[in-house]
This record gives structure tokens, sequence and C-alpha cells, in this order.
């Protein structure tokens, strides 16, 4: 009976468990090498989504922009600056810092100081990656500055990275710093980061758009006044673009067999491009009228000064034109009247407006034109200098 019940407790031999360890070693192998692949393609679908993901940023940001080109630009103003194959530079009123600006595409309360109105010859650039100088004149509305910027983007090295074919893609407003759009770029093989259309008369009538050759970039507004008299012929060309195509190729940052790729292009069209402004509110608008400013402190005590003035001589009458008043404001020291400092709607009996963006010791004075549906400004009209006790 002992006999037998140590013979049933008996446990595993050394072969059951070499066995035992064997069977197991290439089951934990296999679920090893499962993950391993799981991870490598967790990996790589990550690296893809954000390889595709900058790259659609890249062309959003690119054709959100570009659409605008020429976009309540003063006809003065060229609309297309420099086209090259890697720099694309244009002229448009792509956003305001004040409110009820119609006439911009985006309202920025934040947009950064001397980005919101065009560049004047004092300021002017170099375009990026070109020997090209920008702008050899300053436009001006009556005695303000045009409201349309200059945006530019452009392709070049990358010396961030270890790669000599690594692009970055900046984005640069007037004179200020350039912001990066995206990283990662190549260049694809025999194509241009950018190529234009243009329209080009058709046998028997129309148009139709034609790629510019490559070898004929870059093509750049040399006549200071777009439309003027000798802006003409050859030195007019690049106002028949209608349409950039923006061509590059995007990585996920590796080398070697981790590297992904993907060529991608878009067509992008520039539907403002060509188009003069609407003269349909006849002559400049007249104000007609002056502007009143003084110290007047509100109920509360704070400091404040108080604008005052009467309808504009073509809001009453005339061409009854005027769709709204823009004000200005600048310090005795300030060189020009600068950006706007807002804009109202006309439509009022009278108007009257609180200026509460002072303090003790400022100085300031007023500047107030009127605006019409062109958009035209009227001659300005300033206000005496108003101290701040």
């Amino acid at each position: 009976m002992t006999k037998h019940l140590l013979r049933s407790e008996r446990g595993l031999t050394l072969i059951e468990m070499l066995v035992a360890l064997l069977v197991f070693s290439f089951v934990m192998a296999g679920a090893l090498a499962f993950l391993r692949a799981q991870g490598r393609s967790f990996t790589l679908a990550n690296q893809r989504v954000g390889m595709y993901q900058n790259a659609r940023y890249a062309l959003n940001e690119m054709e959100k922009d570009l659409r605008t080109a020429g976009a309540a630009a003063p006809d003065i103003q060229p609309q297309l600056i420099y086209l090259g194959p890697n720099v694309v530079a244009f002229n448009a009123n792509y956003w305001t810092d004040v409110q009820n600006d119609p006439f911009a595409v985006y309202y920025n309360p934040d947009a950064p100081t001397g980005s919101v109105t065009a560049m004047e010859k004092a300021d002017r650039i170099v375009i990026p990656l070109t020997s090209f100088y920008y702008p050899d004149t300053s436009y001006y509305m009556g005695v303000v500055n045009s409201p349309s910027e200059t945006i530019i983007f452009f392709f070049e090295p990358d010396t961030s990275t270890a790669r000599v074919d690594d692009y970055v893609l900046r984005r640069e407003v007037n004179n200020l710093p350039p912001d990066v759009v995206a990283r990662n770029l190549l260049q694809t093989p025999g194509v241009p980061f950018l190529q234009y259309m243009r329209h080009t008369a058709i046998v028997g009538g129309g148009l139709t758009l034609t790629q510019v050759p490559n070898a004929s970039l870059p093509l750049a507004h040399s006549v200071p006044i777009h439309l003027a008299l000798n802006d003409t012929g050859p030195v007019s060309r690049i106002d028949s673009v209608r349409a950039v195509l923006v061509s590059f190729t995007i990585t996920n940052g590796l080398t070697g067999t981790t590297e992904r790729k993907r060529t991608i292009s878009r067509l992008i069209r520039l539907p403002n491009a060509g188009l003069a402004n609407k003269k349909t509110c006849g002559d400049q608008p007249i104000l007609g009228t002056g502007l009143n400013a003084v110290y007047q402190p509100l109920p509360t005590g704070e400091p404040a000064v108080k604008l005052t003035w009467n309808k504009a001589t073509d809001e009453s009458g005339g061409e009854k034109d005027v769709e709204r008043y823009v004000i200005w404001r600048k310090a005795p020291a300030d060189p020009d009247w600068g950006d706007p400092y807002l804009s109202i709607p006309a439509g009022q009996p009278t108007y009257t407006w609180t200026d509460a963006s002072v303090a003790s010791g400022d100085q300031y004075f007023y500047g107030l034109a009127a605006q019409d549906c062109t958009p035209t400004l009227s001659n300005l009209a300033s206000s005496g200098l108003v101290v701040i006790p």
C-alpha cells in the first residue's frame, strides 16, 4: 500500500521537464516575435500618420493663404510679386486687427504689429533665397498705407538635420521673422517645389491654363505701379498666372530601411489674381467734416478720450457711397499713422466713440477717413493733440 502511494506521487522526470521548457520557449518566442511585429507596425503606422498630417498641414496652409492673393489689394499694388521654383511672394489683405473691417479676409485681434498693412519703401526687404528687393515704392490710399500685406512662402535647406537633402517650408509676412510651416520635406527628383499655370489664348477665342516653362522662372513684378502704362509686355507676364502647383516628397524623418516617403502635389488656384476692383462707387469719397477729440473721463473716473464727428459729405449726399469710418491713433513721436485703430460702420446721424485705452501721461493725435465699397479712403481729418492728465 505504501509503495503504491509513493509511486502515484512521483514528479516529472528530467526529460519531461526539458520537453516542457522547449515547448514553452517556442511559444514565448512566437509571442515575442508577434509583439515585436505589432510594435513595429504600430510605430510605422504612427510615423505614416504623422507624415501625412505634416504634408496635409503644409499644403492646407499654402492653399489657405495663396487663394487670398490679390484680395482687396488696391489696383496700384501688384498682386503677385515674385514666382520662383522655391519661393512665391504675393500681396493680399489677408488679415486685420480692426473690428468691422469687411475687406480683410480674416480678423485677428492679435495680429503682430506691422503685419496688417503693406510694407513701405523704407522697410523693403530682399525676397528670401533671391536678390530681388521689394517694395520699390510705397502704396498709399490717400494719406494712409495700403491694407494689403506681403506674404512669402519659401522652401530652403534645413540645416537643423544631418541630411543634406532636407528642406523646411517657411512663411514670412512683410519684414517679420519667418515661421516654420513644415519640416522633413524633400524635393521630388526633377520637379521644382513650385510650378505655375497661366492664362493663354487659344485659337477661336477663349483662355486655357498652360504651365509656365520652368526655364522661364523666376517671374517678378519689376514695375513699381501695377497696371501703369509701362506695366505691359514681358514685365507683366507674372499677372497672367492663375494657379500654383506645389510638389514635394514628405518623409518620416528617418533614414535607411526605416525611412518612409510619399510624393504629393496639389494645384492651388488663385481666384483673385488678375481681377481689378469694382468702380461702382465712383470717385474717392469726400469726408467734408472735422474730427473733434477731447479728454473726458469715464463715469467711473478712468481716463478716456471722446471722439465726435458728423456724417461725411458723400454719406448724406453726393455719391452716398460711404460704408464706414476708419480711425487712426498716433503719438507725437510716431513717424506716420501706421495701422488703423478702429473701423465703425456708417449709417448714424452723428458719430461718437470713446477711447478708453489710454493712461495718464499719454498724448495722442487721432485721424479719421471715410471709406467706400471700392475700398477707397477719403482724405484724412486729424484732431488736435490730446494730453491725458
